[in-house]
């Protein structure tokens, strides 16, 4: 497809290593790096607070304090530690290839969030402007913008880690062995699925949410496809999570930043079921807004 030309430049570092077997225990490999040094994070963590500090833990799990957001989200960090070491060991290329040119990528990712949030304001200013009923106020307004330079960086470093595993290194290696989009477009996005897919925190609204997250990085694959670069798919991941960790947050969990709550938790499957078509509207026009951002 002449749309995805830029592709080829992207996955061009992939081709000299481009073996399947090298991608399958590549991202296992990964994975146990990075489960292997979170645990050891968390561990610590644990060892330091001391066991009589049983509410810290409860909020560690849950994400319902500041701190526990940043650990949290700081945690991903590990994440690209993990692949980056892939990607020079198995690979024998470097941690910026599995990005694209990062000159593109910053133009770009600077381009898609001045757009989204051009297009954010707009959509706030539409009705309806509640979720039937108002937003519940979380953090107090001084602490949170006290607070938001790092959250945003916080939110940067989990939203860039997902994609550069998913559609950086998951993507680029499977493209380089494989010309169809049904293989380097959809595994990658059945995987990023199959990561939220949690019976447990969404009950039975749990395969709309996975699904919701296949088509989400889908859309993000297209991005990269058609940009030659991460920055598009990470802007529009780093939009999408600024808005429902920092602005308006689900009181269930990942709420410690938030600045209000939504007034329905995600065991209100029937609400969650509600908003999820507006939820999917949403990521659709955001993914138009990138491409049209990237063709300016």
């Amino acid at each position: 497809m002449r749309a995805y030309a830029p592709h080829r430049n992207f996955i061009a570092p992939a081709v000299p290593t481009a073996a399947l077997w090298r991608v399958l225990v590549g991202f296992l490999a990964a994975s146990a790096i990075y489960l292997l040094l979170n645990n050891m994070l968390f561990t610590l963590v644990f060892n330091m607070v001391g066991p009589q500090h049983s509410a810290f833990f409860d909020d560690l799990l849950t994400g319902k304090t500041p701190a526990a957001m940043f650990l949290l989200l700081g945690s991903f960090g590990l994440m690209t530690l993990g692949v980056a070491i892939v990607a020079r060991v198995l690979h024998r290329r470097s941690f910026a290839s599995l990005i694209g040119p990062l000159g593109l990528a910053v133009s770009q990712f600077s381009a898609v969030v001045r757009m989204l949030v051009i297009v954010g304001a707009v959509v706030y200013l539409l009705p309806p402007w509640d979720l039937g009923e108002p937003y519940v106020p979380n953090l107090e307004l001084g602490k949170w913008l006290l607070l938001l330079p790092l959250s945003l960086a916080a939110v940067f470093l989990q939203t860039s880690a997902e994609e550069i595993v998913f559609r950086g290194y998951v993507q680029q290696q499977l493209a380089a062995r494989f010309n169809s989009p049904l293989v380097w477009m959809v595994l990658p996005s059945f995987l990023f699925a199959l990561g939220h897919y949690l019976p447990n925190d969404a009950g039975e609204n749990a395969l709309v949410v996975a699904l919701w997250a296949g088509v989400f990085g889908m859309l993000m694959a297209d991005l990269t496809a058609r940009s030659g670069s991460l920055g598009p798919a990470i802007a529009v991941h780093f939009c999408n999570n600024v808005t429902a960790i920092l602005i308006t947050s689900m009181p269930d969990d990942l709420s410690g930043l938030a600045l209000y709550l939504t007034p329905f938790s995600m065991a209100d499957a029937e609400a969650v079921r509600a908003w999820l078509p507006v939820d999917f509207v949403l990521m659709l026009i955001s993914w138009l807004a990138a491409r049209l951002a990237i063709r300016r």
